[in-house]
């Protein structure tokens, strides 16, 4: 994954957490729109999320969030 979508799902953490408290669960279908549009990108997310780190569909945004500033 590149910088640039690693500093967007800490920011869709953040926000997810301010909202709904570090209990909230997210898949990683929430840095995306509701399309098609980069599906690229989209592989690249799954690939890091389902692939090398064997997530589940949802899990805590406090432990991507943590994850993916590990990865920076």
């Amino acid at each position: 994954m590149n910088d640039v979508i690693k500093q967007k799902i800490i920011k869709v953490c953040n926000h997810k957490i301010a909202t709904k408290g570090e209990s909230v669960g997210l898949s990683f279908y929430a840095f995306f729109a509701n399309k098609n549009d980069n599906p690229v990108l989209l592989m690249a997310v799954a690939e890091w999320w389902i692939m090398k780190h064997q997530l589940d569909h949802f899990e805590k945004a406090v432990k991507i969030k943590e994850m993916v500033l590990a990865d920076l």
